[in-house]
């Protein structure tokens, strides 16, 4: 008899035990359920029951995932010859850095395969100058070119940096492409007119060029457009290799050899000898060089050090530790009191002839 009633009461106990399981499992399934319908809610916008009278909801565009608003990729047939893998376009000059970076160098590139690829981006460019006082009889000059040979057919817009607003030209402009001038600060000294560019930039990467642009250019304005620039320079950090320094020892190159300076670089280090009136990447690295060499400069200040080139031996000091991505050969920034080497196929950018003292003083 008392084994039976064992029994018996095992079996009890195991209903009980099946009957709470199953429940419990309910309470699973309706939690998820309730917690998939308040996250999908939130996940496309407010609640329908804090929405305002009288709306209606785009179920559509509700019902999409994060994937759905992926833009489809069309292709576009393009006929062009057929690269050689064995057979490099030239042989005469070098057309890549140890760490991969490509130097830009004419027939080393085809600008409409190149340009077929960003236009499907729909890029914003940015080209930036500084025209501070007798720097503006430049401008004209410089827009007037770069209407014709920069980025021609992409959206461009010109950032002009001035102290002297009233002095930049209104000038017409192609399709697509815009003026803005900027009222800049004067300094007493053209070093520090050419240092305080730094500041200037790194605070408008920051505040201004972060939605409104993809690239930034950033040239000096003394210049003018002599030959096409278009995508091909365009990359997440880009340098120009200066025209006067791209064929000689590191030991020859003018970088800062003081060791309490922040801009200082050793005998035994350097790649290349980076012109400061040619660089540029996307916002965001453009911000982190530019806020690099202004707090560096303001470090040497406080030591009452002044480097050798301004803010082009910061530069220099930047590249040398943060490589940049693509550089740009002397084709892109050229002065013509260097003659034409055979290896110069093109002068894209070149320096306008002037009296230095004139202009700076």
């Amino acid at each position: 008899m008392t084994l039976s009633v064992s029994r018996t009461d095992d079996r009890g106990l195991g209903k009980r035990c099946c009957c709470l399981l199953n429940v419990l499992l309910l309470l699973l399934v309706l939690c998820s359920f309730w917690f998939c319908i308040r996250s999908d809610r939130w996940r496309h916008g407010i609640p329908p029951s804090c929405r305002p009278q009288g709306t209606t909801t785009n179920l559509s565009i509700a019902s999409l995932s994060p994937r759905d608003h992926y833009k489809n990729v069309t292709s576009q047939r393009m006929l062009y010859e057929k690269p050689d893998a064995l057979k490099p376009p030239r042989t005469d000059i070098l057309m890549m850095t140890p760490w991969f970076a490509p130097i830009v160098w004419n027939g080393t590139y085809n600008i409409d395969v190149l340009t077929a690829q960003f236009q499907q981006r729909d890029l914003r460019i940015c080209l930036t100058v500084f025209a501070i006082k007798k720097y503006t009889v430049f401008v004209q000059t410089f827009i007037e070119t770069a209407e014709k040979y920069f980025m021609v057919g992409h959206k461009v817009t010109y950032y002009v940096f001035t102290d002297h607003v009233s002095n930049i030209p209104i000038m017409e402009l192609a399709e697509g492409r815009r003026l803005m001038v900027l009222r800049a600060p004067t300094y007493q000294r053209w070093q520090d007119v050419s240092m305080r560019r730094m500041e200037i930039l790194r605070d408008y990467s920051r505040q201004r060029f972060t939605d409104a642009v993809d690239y930034l250019v950033c040239v000096d304005v003394d210049m003018r457009f002599n030959d096409e620039v278009g995508v091909e320079i365009l990359s997440d950090l880009f340098g120009t290799l200066h025209p006067g320094m791209y064929g000689v020892p590191r030991k020859i190159y003018t970088y800062e050899r003081n060791p309490q300076s922040e801009a200082f670089i050793p005998l035994d280090e350097g790649d290349f000898y980076y012109a400061g009136g040619y660089f540029g990447g996307n916002v965001e690295e453009v911000y982190k060089l530019t806020s690099f060499c202004h707090n560096a400069m303001m470090a040497d200040k406080a030591k009452n050090i002044e480097a050798i080139w301004h803010d082009e031996s910061y530069l220099n000091k930047y590249f040398l530790y943060h490589k940049p991505t693509k550089i740009l050969s002397p084709e892109y920034l050229w002065d013509d009191s260097f003659g034409i080497p055979k290896f110069l196929k093109r002068r894209r950018f070149v320096t306008v002839p002037k009296k230095h003292n004139e202009i700076r003083n």
